[in-house]
């Protein structure tokens, strides 16, 4: 059904729509909304047998899903940012019991400094964890993508994150189509564990394993990531047929047939690219955008067909591994290692700051001049970068990095040098 809606509220209808016997439930934002919504959807009485639970951490909420699952109900979560590290052992355990949970993540950055605003840095920082990682473009495919979630989650016994970029999605109101819930039964079928927890059929989940067996329990859960990348296009191909919307998948191209310069990148900022990849052609230029759904697993032939004929790609990345640099851009350098391609990383969006059209353009034109550093940061307010290392240079005792950096900013501290 149609209907103007705030995405939040959309993926809470669409998750319900699939039926979970259990919701566990903790507030944070960008997120709060989700459990919200699905609180009022249970509390009138319109998903019967399901069980909501309000616990009282993000651990909690994963360690109630994990019980949950492992005692055979389709269940539910969703977090963001410090509650996601909150929840990480959990987290792995989930993935390394073979746990079929479907989590949300309202893409929020990590402090410290204190940020609520968005960009990649929670969900980047679990992308070795052992759950599939999908990533949406619009509160559409975030819907979409909910429903998909559990059927590949329950078909390779594996749990899906789907993350959603916080406030610019989960705080959108816009049109969205949530399935209805007939439709969805006919696209996801009631729940079958791969292993449960039956007092008549006693087993042990999550038994000690030594050296003898580790590395094969290990490698199996990467093979299960190996699966999915047939299983996630199949099931997209699946939901195109029932709902007749081409959403989900691996990746998706925008005017990449004849790019000599593609940018690639994740969630909502593709809507910003693909604007200025429209005016960059109305000129003449060839340009086009790669938009990742799946990080996790990480589709490198599918990248290396997508844009093996094009001289050179941009990483727009709104999360980095400090230290060393982008971290989509990596994935994308091994998807091509047998091209002679030339490759940029910008890092860009931190913290919710805006990725404005100029800069864009501006980074675009030294890209496509090949005269762009190999690893910058959009808008980087080098001046205020170095009088802090200034600061740092000239006082033992400089003070916090942040409130510096902030009264600087403002104008009521001189800095002395």
């Amino acid at each position: 059904m149609r209907t103007q809606i705030e995405g939040s509220l959309a993926v809470a209808q669409a998750v319900a729509a699939c039926r979970p016997q259990v919701i566990c439930a903790y507030p944070i934002s960008p997120q709060t909304h989700i459990v919200e919504g699905l609180s009022a959807i249970v509390k009138r009485g319109e998903l019967p047998g399901c069980e909501y639970l309000n616990v009282e951490s993000e651990f909690a909420a994963m360690s109630g899903a994990i019980g949950a699952s492992a005692a055979g109900a389709r269940s539910y979560t969703a977090t963001a940012s410090q509650g996601l590290l909150y929840m990480v052992e959990a987290v792995y355990n989930a993935s390394g019991l073979g746990l079929p949970i479907v989590m949300t993540v309202a893409n929020r950055a990590i402090g410290a400094p204190i940020n609520i605003w968005n960009d990649h840095t929670d969900s980047m920082s679990q992308r070795d964890s052992g759950w599939i990682q999908l990533y949406a473009e619009t509160n559409q495919e975030a819907v979409d993508l909910h429903v998909q979630a559990f059927r590949i989650a329950e078909e390779l016994s594996l749990p899906v994150m789907v993350c959603m970029d916080g406030f610019i999605l989960t705080h959108a109101v816009e049109e969205v189509d949530v399935p209805e819930a007939a439709d969805v039964a006919r696209f996801l079928p009631p729940f079958e564990p791969r292993q449960v927890l039956d007092p008549a059929n006693p087993v042990s989940i999550g038994a000690m394993v030594g050296p003898e067996a580790f590395t094969e329990v290990r490698y199996l859960a990467h093979e299960r990531q190996m699966q999915a990348l047939d299983l996630i296009p199949a099931v997209a191909a699946e939901f195109q047929a029932v709902f007749g919307r081409d959403s989900g998948g691996l990746l998706h191209t925008y005017e990449i047939e004849d790019a000599a310069t593609v940018v690639i990148a994740l969630g909502s900022v593709l809507g910003a690219v693909q604007a200025v990849v429209d005016e960059r052609r109305a000129r003449g230029e060839k340009i086009g955008v790669l938009g990742i759904t799946s990080f996790r697993p990480f589709p490198l032939k599918a990248v290396e067909a997508a844009i093996g004929n094009a001289k050179r790609f941009v990483c727009l990345e709104k999360a980095f591994s400090v230290g060393i640099g982008g971290i989509v851009s990596s994935h994308v350098r091994m998807a091509m290692s047998s091209h002679p391609i030339k490759n940029y990383t910008v890092v860009a969006g931190l913290g919710g700051r805006l990725i404005l059209k100029t800069s864009l353009n501006d980074m675009l034109d030294r890209a496509t001049t090949d005269s762009l550093e190999p690893l910058t940061f959009l808008d980087l307010d080098t001046d205020l970068v170095e009088r802090e290392i200034a600061r740092n240079r000239a006082e033992r005792r400089s003070g916090p990095a942040a409130e510096n950096m902030l009264r600087d900013l403002g104008g009521s501290r001189p800095v002395t040098v």
